[in-house]
């Protein structure tokens, strides 16, 4: 689904992906955990657009995309969730979730207003309240809500657990696994190990803007000498 080719990127003058390489398959959850500055959200911004890479290729069902505008990688199916950005802070929780369903609206629809509200009963609880309104946690759910109404065939989430409560992130992890579950393909890149684990398969580990190494969770897990080397934990 997804092969990322020599891909080199940043801001300006300023280089931070350094030849970044690898492939995702169709159902899977890849992981990517690394120290801040590392290049891990360039990485997301480069495959779905909003950052345009200097050289290399993002192959995205058989189609380079790497030189396209975020609107037309958004309709090719692939949706980005950036820290709780995204939603409309004077729309209700329901009116967001009605927009992004029309903006959206295509032949083949995975899923509807009335299954991410299922899906997320937080959200049907709170459908009145402005988006604004919301908690953190809140607004997070209502973001990947928003996202899975794009119908995307791939997503990308960005530290969806950041600064949420523990419980909260439970209820995150929990329904990242349901979405692994239902044969969702997606990338998750988060500072929490766990969040990380326990819903990826598979860990791609970043430093300097390059891939230090990929491995299962599992194996990961078991390896406490690779975290502390290159994650500092």
């Amino acid at each position: 689904m997804l092969d990322i080719r020599n891909l080199n990127a940043g801001y300006a003058q300023f280089g931070v992906l350094d030849d970044v390489s690898f492939a995702l398959d169709e159902g899977q959850f890849l992981g990517i955990l690394g120290r801040n500055g590392v290049g891990k959200t360039t990485l997301l911004k480069s495959i779905a657009g909003p950052v345009r890479p200097s050289s290399g290729q993002v192959i995205f069902n058989g189609a380079d995309v790497a030189n396209c505008s975020t609107s037309e990688i958004a309709r090719a199916g692939l949706a980005l969730v950036l820290d709780r950005k995204g939603i409309f802070r004077s729309l209700s929780v329901l009116e967001n979730l009605q927009l992004a369903a029309r903006l959206h609206k295509k032949k083949e629809q995975r899923w509807t207003v009335e299954d991410v509200l299922q899906m997320f009963p937080r959200l049907s609880e709170r459908s009145k309240a402005p988006g604004g309104g919301l908690s953190g946690g809140e607004q997070q759910m209502l973001a990947i809500a928003r996202a899975l109404l794009c119908q995307p065939r791939l997503l990308l989430l960005d530290e969806p657990t950041e600064g949420l409560a523990p419980k909260i992130v439970d209820e995150v992890v929990d329904l990242l696994q349901r979405l692994r579950k239902s044969g969702l393909t997606a990338i998750v890149v988060d500072q929490r190990l766990e969040t990380v684990f326990d819903t990826c398969g598979e860990v791609i580990v970043m430093s300097r803007g390059t891939l230090a190494l990929r491995s299962t969770s599992s194996e990961l897990r078991q390896r406490p000498e690779v975290l502390e080397e290159h994650l500092g934990v």
